[in-house]
């Protein structure tokens, strides 16, 4: 069956390549989204990317999927810390999704260590990286395989 996955990227992930290599790495956002489309590819998956600054436009798209989409991936930014606005349009659809970060949000300063959205994911990955986004992809499709 092939899956329709939605990839999602908050604020500021844009910037990736710029954006403080030392904790991000030196892959820009579209190096990361050619990796998931080739990934997908692959596994024939139906992927759809992402990338807003403006959280209502986030939620808008998350709105948008609902009957349409089967998963999200995403990476909230600094959305994931505060936007219950985030949380709540996540907890109206429906959809499973998994979170991710490149970085361990766990190890750097103790406002980054709360996910107001994580609650609601089937799953959180963190520190990996880019490779991040790739083993979220997997567990996603893991997931809507175990509930065939």
């Amino acid at each position: 069956m092939m899956y329709r996955i939605l990839v999602l990227n908050g604020p500021n992930l844009n910037m990736l390549g710029i954006r403080e290599p030392g904790v991000y790495g030196s892959e820009g956002l579209r190096d990361i989204e050619d990796k998931l489309l080739k990934l997908g590819e692959q596994q024939g998956l139906a992927i759809e990317c992402y990338q807003t600054n403006h959280e209502g436009y986030l939620i808008d798209k998350i709105h948008a999927a609902f009957g349409s989409i089967d998963g999200i991936l995403i990476n909230p930014g600094a959305w994931t810390h505060y936007s219950y606005a985030l949380r709540d349009a996540f907890a109206a659809v429906n959809i499973p999704f998994v979170e991710v970060h490149m970085s361990n949000i766990h190890a750097r300063e103790s406002f980054r260590h709360t996910s107001v959205t994580a609650a609601l994911a089937i799953g959180q990955i963190a520190g990996f990286g880019s490779y991040s986004y790739e083993l979220g992809l997997m567990a996603l499709v893991r997931y809507l395989e175990s509930r065939k």
